[in-house]
Protein backbone atom coordinates (compact mmCIF):
# COMPACT_ATOMS: atom_id res chain seq x y z
CA UNK A 1 0.00 0.00 0.00
CA UNK A 2 1.70 3.25 -1.14
CA UNK A 3 2.08 5.74 1.70
CA UNK A 4 0.90 8.55 -0.58
CA UNK A 5 -2.41 6.79 -1.22
CA UNK A 6 -2.92 6.03 2.46
CA UNK A 7 -2.25 9.64 3.46
CA UNK A 8 -4.63 10.89 0.74
CA UNK A 9 -7.48 8.75 2.04
CA UNK A 10 -6.69 9.63 5.66
CA UNK A 11 -6.78 13.38 4.96
CA UNK A 12 -10.15 13.09 3.25
CA UNK A 13 -11.47 11.05 6.18
CA UNK A 14 -10.12 13.61 8.66
CA UNK A 15 -11.97 16.38 6.85
CA UNK A 16 -15.15 14.32 6.63
CA UNK A 17 -15.30 13.25 10.27
CA UNK A 18 -13.82 16.46 11.67
CA UNK A 19 -16.34 18.71 9.91
CA UNK A 20 -19.34 16.66 11.06
CA UNK A 21 -18.17 16.97 14.67
CA UNK A 22 -18.82 20.73 14.64
CA UNK A 23 -21.79 20.47 17.05
CA UNK A 24 -19.37 19.66 19.87
CA UNK A 25 -18.07 23.24 19.55
CA UNK A 26 -20.94 25.32 18.13
CA UNK A 27 -23.90 23.34 19.48
CA UNK A 28 -24.89 26.00 22.01
CA UNK A 29 -24.92 28.74 19.35
CA UNK A 30 -27.04 26.58 17.04
CA UNK A 31 -29.45 25.82 19.88
CA UNK A 32 -29.81 29.50 20.78
CA UNK A 33 -30.38 30.66 17.21
CA UNK A 34 -32.80 27.88 16.27
CA UNK A 35 -34.53 28.15 19.67
CA UNK A 36 -34.16 24.49 20.64
CA UNK A 37 -32.36 22.82 23.52
CA UNK A 38 -28.88 21.38 23.20
CA UNK A 39 -30.21 17.80 23.19
CA UNK A 40 -32.19 18.60 20.03
CA UNK A 41 -29.03 19.90 18.38
CA UNK A 42 -27.12 16.72 19.14
CA UNK A 43 -30.06 14.70 17.83
CA UNK A 44 -28.79 15.82 14.44
CA UNK A 45 -25.68 13.69 14.97
CA UNK A 46 -27.89 10.71 15.78
CA UNK A 47 -29.80 11.34 12.54
CA UNK A 48 -26.45 11.44 10.73
CA UNK A 49 -25.46 7.98 11.99
CA UNK A 50 -28.92 6.52 11.43
CA UNK A 51 -29.13 7.72 7.83
CA UNK A 52 -25.59 6.49 7.15
CA UNK A 53 -26.61 3.05 8.38
CA UNK A 54 -29.84 3.00 6.38
CA UNK A 55 -28.22 4.16 3.14
CA UNK A 56 -25.03 2.09 3.12
CA UNK A 57 -26.64 -1.27 2.24
CA UNK A 58 -28.23 0.33 -0.83
CA UNK A 59 -24.78 1.38 -2.03
CA UNK A 60 -23.41 -2.17 -2.07
CA UNK A 61 -24.23 -2.60 -5.78
CA UNK A 62 -22.68 0.78 -6.60
CA UNK A 63 -19.46 -0.19 -4.79
CA UNK A 64 -19.38 -3.43 -6.79
CA UNK A 65 -20.21 -1.86 -10.13
CA UNK A 66 -18.37 1.45 -10.07
CA UNK A 67 -15.74 0.99 -7.37
CA UNK A 68 -15.31 2.88 -4.11
CA UNK A 69 -13.42 5.78 -5.71
CA UNK A 70 -16.37 6.91 -7.84
CA UNK A 71 -18.86 6.40 -5.02
CA UNK A 72 -16.74 8.50 -2.65
CA UNK A 73 -16.40 11.30 -5.21
CA UNK A 74 -20.19 11.36 -5.59
CA UNK A 75 -20.64 11.32 -1.80
CA UNK A 76 -18.31 14.28 -1.36
CA UNK A 77 -20.29 16.21 -3.98
CA UNK A 78 -23.48 15.53 -2.00
CA UNK A 79 -21.88 16.54 1.31
CA UNK A 80 -21.24 20.10 0.08
CA UNK A 81 -24.95 20.98 -0.24
CA UNK A 82 -25.55 19.29 3.12
CA UNK A 83 -23.41 21.83 4.93
CA UNK A 84 -24.86 24.60 2.76
CA UNK A 85 -28.40 23.69 3.89
CA UNK A 86 -27.23 23.73 7.51
CA UNK A 87 -25.67 27.16 7.00
CA UNK A 88 -28.97 28.68 5.86
CA UNK A 89 -31.25 26.76 8.26
CA UNK A 90 -33.82 29.02 9.90
CA UNK A 91 -35.78 26.27 11.62
CA UNK A 92 -35.20 22.92 13.26
CA UNK A 93 -36.70 20.97 10.37
CA UNK A 94 -34.18 22.39 7.90
CA UNK A 95 -31.39 21.69 10.37
CA UNK A 96 -32.38 18.01 10.54
CA UNK A 97 -32.74 17.91 6.76
CA UNK A 98 -29.11 18.99 6.51
CA UNK A 99 -28.08 16.05 8.68
CA UNK A 100 -30.11 13.70 6.48
CA UNK A 101 -28.15 14.92 3.44
CA UNK A 102 -24.86 14.60 5.33
CA UNK A 103 -25.82 11.11 6.46
CA UNK A 104 -26.50 10.03 2.89
CA UNK A 105 -23.17 11.53 1.85
CA UNK A 106 -21.38 9.89 4.78
CA UNK A 107 -22.64 6.46 3.75
CA UNK A 108 -20.70 6.96 0.51
CA UNK A 109 -17.56 8.53 1.97
CA UNK A 110 -16.89 7.76 5.63
CA UNK A 111 -15.35 4.70 7.33
CA UNK A 112 -17.10 1.83 5.54
CA UNK A 113 -16.46 3.37 2.13
CA UNK A 114 -12.81 4.00 2.99
CA UNK A 115 -12.42 0.42 4.25
CA UNK A 116 -13.93 -0.86 1.00
CA UNK A 117 -11.55 1.31 -1.01
CA UNK A 118 -8.50 -0.01 0.83
CA UNK A 119 -9.73 -3.59 0.45
CA UNK A 120 -10.19 -3.06 -3.30
CA UNK A 121 -6.52 -2.11 -3.43
CA UNK A 122 -4.90 -4.91 -1.41
CA UNK A 123 -7.54 -7.48 -0.44
CA UNK A 124 -7.25 -9.11 2.98
CA UNK A 125 -3.87 -7.45 3.47
CA UNK A 126 -5.86 -4.22 3.90
CA UNK A 127 -6.11 -4.88 7.64
CA UNK A 128 -2.88 -3.06 8.44
CA UNK A 129 -3.71 -0.23 6.03
CA UNK A 130 -7.11 0.22 7.71
CA UNK A 131 -5.37 0.28 11.09
CA UNK A 132 -2.97 2.97 9.86
CA UNK A 133 -5.83 5.05 8.49
CA UNK A 134 -7.76 4.76 11.76
CA UNK A 135 -4.64 5.79 13.67
CA UNK A 136 -4.54 9.02 11.68
CA UNK A 137 -8.28 9.67 11.67
CA UNK A 138 -8.37 9.21 15.44
CA UNK A 139 -6.95 12.73 15.56
CA UNK A 140 -10.00 14.25 13.86
CA UNK A 141 -11.47 15.86 16.98
CA UNK A 142 -8.05 17.01 18.19
CA UNK A 143 -7.49 18.80 14.89
CA UNK A 144 -10.98 19.96 14.00
CA UNK A 145 -12.37 21.09 17.36
CA UNK A 146 -9.85 23.96 17.55
CA UNK A 147 -10.31 24.54 13.81
CA UNK A 148 -14.07 24.83 14.25
CA UNK A 149 -13.60 27.14 17.24
CA UNK A 150 -11.25 29.35 15.19
CA UNK A 151 -13.65 29.53 12.24
CA UNK A 152 -16.59 30.18 14.55
CA UNK A 153 -14.80 33.15 16.11
CA UNK A 154 -14.36 34.74 12.70
CA UNK A 155 -17.42 33.66 10.71
CA UNK A 156 -19.94 32.33 13.23
CA UNK A 157 -21.40 28.84 13.04
CA UNK A 158 -23.17 29.52 9.74
CA UNK A 159 -19.98 30.72 8.10
CA UNK A 160 -18.17 27.67 9.51
CA UNK A 161 -20.75 25.44 7.80
CA UNK A 162 -20.09 27.38 4.59
CA UNK A 163 -16.36 26.76 4.87
CA UNK A 164 -16.94 23.05 5.41
CA UNK A 165 -19.32 23.00 2.45
CA UNK A 166 -16.54 24.35 0.26
CA UNK A 167 -14.05 21.89 1.76
CA UNK A 168 -16.13 18.95 0.54
CA UNK A 169 -15.82 20.14 -3.06
CA UNK A 170 -12.41 21.82 -2.97
CA UNK A 171 -10.53 19.34 -0.74
CA UNK A 172 -12.26 15.95 -0.63
CA UNK A 173 -13.37 15.71 -4.27
CA UNK A 174 -9.88 16.53 -5.68
CA UNK A 175 -8.26 14.13 -3.20
CA UNK A 176 -10.41 11.23 -4.35
CA UNK A 177 -10.33 12.32 -8.00
CA UNK A 178 -6.58 12.77 -8.38
CA UNK A 179 -5.08 11.05 -5.34
CA UNK A 180 -6.77 7.65 -5.69
CA UNK A 181 -6.06 5.49 -8.76
CA UNK A 182 -8.88 4.18 -10.88
CA UNK A 183 -9.99 0.63 -10.22
CA UNK A 184 -8.02 -1.62 -12.54
CA UNK A 185 -10.84 -4.05 -13.26
CA UNK A 186 -14.18 -3.25 -14.85
CA UNK A 187 -17.41 -4.69 -13.43
CA UNK A 188 -17.78 -7.12 -16.33
CA UNK A 189 -14.25 -8.45 -15.96
CA UNK A 190 -13.62 -11.99 -14.67
CA UNK A 191 -13.09 -12.49 -10.94
CA UNK A 192 -9.77 -11.34 -9.56
CA UNK A 193 -7.09 -13.93 -10.26
CA UNK A 194 -4.99 -13.12 -7.22
CA UNK A 195 -7.68 -14.35 -4.88
CA UNK A 196 -8.15 -18.11 -4.98
CA UNK A 197 -10.92 -19.21 -2.64
CA UNK A 198 -9.96 -22.18 -0.50
CA UNK A 199 -13.19 -22.07 1.50
CA UNK A 200 -16.83 -21.56 0.49
CA UNK A 201 -18.43 -18.15 1.19
CA UNK A 202 -19.34 -17.57 4.87
CA UNK A 203 -22.69 -18.93 6.01
CA UNK A 204 -25.56 -16.71 7.08
CA UNK A 205 -24.88 -17.62 10.71
CA UNK A 206 -21.31 -16.40 10.41
CA UNK A 207 -22.47 -13.09 9.00
CA UNK A 208 -25.01 -12.74 11.82
CA UNK A 209 -22.29 -13.33 14.42
CA UNK A 210 -20.12 -10.62 12.85
CA UNK A 211 -23.07 -8.22 13.00
CA UNK A 212 -23.89 -9.06 16.64
CA UNK A 213 -20.29 -8.86 17.83
CA UNK A 214 -19.65 -5.58 16.03
CA UNK A 215 -22.96 -3.81 16.75
CA UNK A 216 -23.00 -4.58 20.48
CA UNK A 217 -19.44 -3.39 20.96
CA UNK A 218 -20.24 -0.23 18.96
CA UNK A 219 -23.29 0.42 21.17
CA UNK A 220 -21.06 0.33 24.26
CA UNK A 221 -18.25 2.40 22.73
CA UNK A 222 -20.35 5.22 21.29
CA UNK A 223 -22.71 5.34 24.26
CA UNK A 224 -19.97 5.51 26.89
CA UNK A 225 -17.98 8.10 24.94
CA UNK A 226 -20.99 10.42 25.10
CA UNK A 227 -21.56 10.07 28.86
CA UNK A 228 -18.03 9.27 30.09
CA UNK A 229 -17.52 12.43 32.15
CA UNK A 230 -20.95 12.25 33.79
CA UNK A 231 -20.50 8.53 34.47
CA UNK A 232 -17.19 9.09 36.25
CA UNK A 233 -18.75 11.86 38.33
CA UNK A 234 -21.62 9.58 39.37
CA UNK A 235 -19.06 6.91 40.25
CA UNK A 236 -17.36 9.26 42.71
CA UNK A 237 -14.91 11.58 40.95
CA UNK A 238 -15.01 15.35 41.09
CA UNK A 239 -15.84 17.12 37.83
CA UNK A 240 -12.22 18.29 37.23
CA UNK A 241 -10.99 14.74 37.87
CA UNK A 242 -13.62 13.27 35.56
CA UNK A 243 -12.74 15.72 32.78
CA UNK A 244 -9.05 14.91 33.21
CA UNK A 245 -9.61 11.16 33.01
CA UNK A 246 -12.01 11.59 30.10
CA UNK A 247 -9.46 13.67 28.22
CA UNK A 248 -6.83 10.98 28.72
CA UNK A 249 -9.15 8.38 27.25
CA UNK A 250 -8.76 9.63 23.68
CA UNK A 251 -4.97 9.52 23.91
CA UNK A 252 -5.07 5.96 25.24
CA UNK A 253 -7.44 4.85 22.47
CA UNK A 254 -5.14 6.26 19.80
CA UNK A 255 -2.19 4.60 21.55
CA UNK A 256 -3.98 1.25 21.26
CA UNK A 257 -4.40 1.81 17.52
CA UNK A 258 -0.70 2.70 17.30
CA UNK A 259 0.30 -0.49 19.12
CA UNK A 260 -1.86 -2.48 16.72
CA UNK A 261 -0.31 -0.80 13.69
CA UNK A 262 3.34 -0.74 14.73
CA UNK A 263 3.01 -4.32 15.90
CA UNK A 264 3.07 -5.17 12.23
CA UNK A 265 -0.48 -6.45 11.98
CA UNK A 266 0.51 -9.82 13.45
CA UNK A 267 -2.99 -10.32 14.86
CA UNK A 268 -5.95 -10.44 12.52
CA UNK A 269 -9.19 -8.56 13.22
CA UNK A 270 -10.89 -11.45 15.00
CA UNK A 271 -8.02 -12.11 17.41
CA UNK A 272 -7.67 -8.38 18.06
CA UNK A 273 -11.41 -8.14 18.68
CA UNK A 274 -11.39 -10.99 21.22
CA UNK A 275 -8.53 -9.47 23.21
CA UNK A 276 -10.14 -6.03 23.05
CA UNK A 277 -13.57 -7.32 24.11
CA UNK A 278 -12.11 -9.07 27.17
CA UNK A 279 -10.24 -5.86 28.09
CA UNK A 280 -13.39 -3.70 27.82
CA UNK A 281 -15.47 -6.21 29.77
CA UNK A 282 -12.84 -6.41 32.53
CA UNK A 283 -12.64 -2.60 32.72
CA UNK A 284 -16.41 -2.27 33.14
CA UNK A 285 -16.51 -4.90 35.87
CA UNK A 286 -13.56 -3.28 37.68
CA UNK A 287 -15.26 0.12 37.77
CA UNK A 288 -18.54 -1.42 38.91
CA UNK A 289 -16.79 -3.28 41.72
CA UNK A 290 -14.46 -0.43 42.67
CA UNK A 291 -14.84 2.19 45.38
CA UNK A 292 -15.20 5.07 42.94
CA UNK A 293 -11.80 6.48 43.80
CA UNK A 294 -9.10 7.76 41.44
CA UNK A 295 -7.23 4.44 41.43
CA UNK A 296 -10.26 2.44 40.26
CA UNK A 297 -11.15 5.14 37.74
CA UNK A 298 -7.59 5.25 36.44
CA UNK A 299 -7.48 1.48 35.98
CA UNK A 300 -10.82 1.63 34.19
CA UNK A 301 -9.80 4.41 31.82
CA UNK A 302 -6.50 2.70 30.97
CA UNK A 303 -7.96 -0.75 30.35
CA UNK A 304 -11.13 0.53 28.68
CA UNK A 305 -9.16 2.96 26.49
CA UNK A 306 -6.79 0.26 25.25
CA UNK A 307 -9.64 -2.19 24.67
CA UNK A 308 -12.02 0.22 22.95
CA UNK A 309 -9.25 1.67 20.79
CA UNK A 310 -8.27 -1.78 19.55
CA UNK A 311 -11.92 -2.78 19.17
CA UNK A 312 -12.51 0.10 16.75
CA UNK A 313 -9.88 -1.37 14.44
CA UNK A 314 -11.26 -4.89 14.95
CA UNK A 315 -14.78 -3.88 13.88
CA UNK A 316 -13.39 -2.73 10.54
CA UNK A 317 -11.10 -5.73 9.97
CA UNK A 318 -13.04 -8.74 11.31
CA UNK A 319 -14.87 -9.15 7.95
CA UNK A 320 -11.47 -9.50 6.25
CA UNK A 321 -11.05 -12.84 8.03
CA UNK A 322 -14.11 -14.23 6.25
CA UNK A 323 -14.49 -12.22 3.01
CA UNK A 324 -12.13 -11.63 0.11
CA UNK A 325 -11.87 -8.34 -1.77
CA UNK A 326 -14.55 -9.45 -4.25
CA UNK A 327 -17.19 -9.88 -1.52
CA UNK A 328 -15.99 -7.44 1.16
CA UNK A 329 -17.84 -4.41 -0.26
CA UNK A 330 -21.25 -6.06 -0.08
CA UNK A 331 -20.57 -7.54 3.37
CA UNK A 332 -19.26 -4.26 4.82
CA UNK A 333 -22.23 -2.36 3.38
CA UNK A 334 -24.69 -4.74 5.04
CA UNK A 335 -22.84 -4.66 8.38
CA UNK A 336 -22.89 -0.84 8.35
CA UNK A 337 -26.66 -0.69 8.89
CA UNK A 338 -26.82 -2.26 12.39
CA UNK A 339 -23.45 -0.77 13.27
CA UNK A 340 -24.51 2.81 12.58
CA UNK A 341 -27.96 2.35 14.10
CA UNK A 342 -26.34 1.08 17.31
CA UNK A 343 -24.01 4.09 17.27
CA UNK A 344 -26.97 6.44 16.81
CA UNK A 345 -29.23 5.13 19.58
CA UNK A 346 -26.61 4.33 22.23
CA UNK A 347 -25.80 7.86 23.51
CA UNK A 348 -29.41 8.82 24.33
CA UNK A 349 -30.13 5.29 25.61
CA UNK A 350 -27.21 5.17 28.04
CA UNK A 351 -27.82 8.80 29.05
CA UNK A 352 -31.40 7.87 29.96
CA UNK A 353 -30.22 4.85 31.98
CA UNK A 354 -27.65 7.00 33.79
CA UNK A 355 -30.23 9.65 34.65
CA UNK A 356 -32.93 7.24 35.80
CA UNK A 357 -31.04 4.31 37.34
CA UNK A 358 -27.49 5.53 38.06
CA UNK A 359 -23.95 4.68 37.06
CA UNK A 360 -23.93 1.06 38.23
CA UNK A 361 -26.90 0.30 35.97
CA UNK A 362 -25.00 1.73 33.01
CA UNK A 363 -21.96 -0.39 33.83
CA UNK A 364 -24.01 -3.57 34.24
CA UNK A 365 -25.87 -2.96 30.99
CA UNK A 366 -22.66 -2.18 29.11
CA UNK A 367 -20.95 -5.24 30.61
CA UNK A 368 -23.87 -7.41 29.52
CA UNK A 369 -23.63 -6.11 25.97
CA UNK A 370 -19.86 -6.65 25.91
CA UNK A 371 -20.28 -10.17 27.30
CA UNK A 372 -22.71 -10.95 24.49
CA UNK A 373 -20.30 -9.43 21.97
CA UNK A 374 -17.48 -11.57 23.37
CA UNK A 375 -19.58 -14.73 23.06
CA UNK A 376 -20.34 -13.87 19.44
CA UNK A 377 -16.63 -13.38 18.70
CA UNK A 378 -15.77 -16.67 20.41
CA UNK A 379 -18.36 -18.39 18.24
CA UNK A 380 -16.81 -16.72 15.19
CA UNK A 381 -13.39 -18.06 16.17
CA UNK A 382 -14.80 -21.59 15.87
CA UNK A 383 -15.92 -20.75 12.31
CA UNK A 384 -12.59 -19.28 11.21
CA UNK A 385 -11.73 -20.52 7.69
CA UNK A 386 -9.23 -23.36 7.86
CA UNK A 387 -7.43 -21.93 4.86
CA UNK A 388 -7.29 -18.21 4.13
CA UNK A 389 -7.46 -16.80 0.61
CA UNK A 390 -4.12 -16.39 -1.07
CA UNK A 391 -3.89 -12.66 -1.80
CA UNK A 392 -1.04 -11.02 -3.62
CA UNK A 393 -1.25 -7.29 -2.90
Amino acid sequence: MPIRLLVTIAIAQLVGWGSTSLTAIVGTQIAAELRVDIAAVFAGNAVHYAVMGLCTPFLARAFDRYGARRVMIAGSLVAGPGFAVMAIAQGYGTYLAAWVILGAAGSATLSTAANILLTEMVGRAAGRAIGAMMLMTGLSSSLFWPTTAFLNDFFGWRGTCGVYSGAMWLVCVPLYLYGVPRRSTEPAAPPLRDAIPAEPPPETGTFALIVVGSALSAFVAFGLSAIMVELLIVEGLSRPEAIGYGSALGVIQISARAINFFGGGRLDGLTTGLIAAFAVLTALLLLAAGDGGPVAAGAFVLLYGLGSGAMAVARATIPLVFFDRATYARAASQIALPLNLASAVSPPALAAVLTRFGGDAVLVLAAGFMAASTVALLALARRRPRAQLIVRA
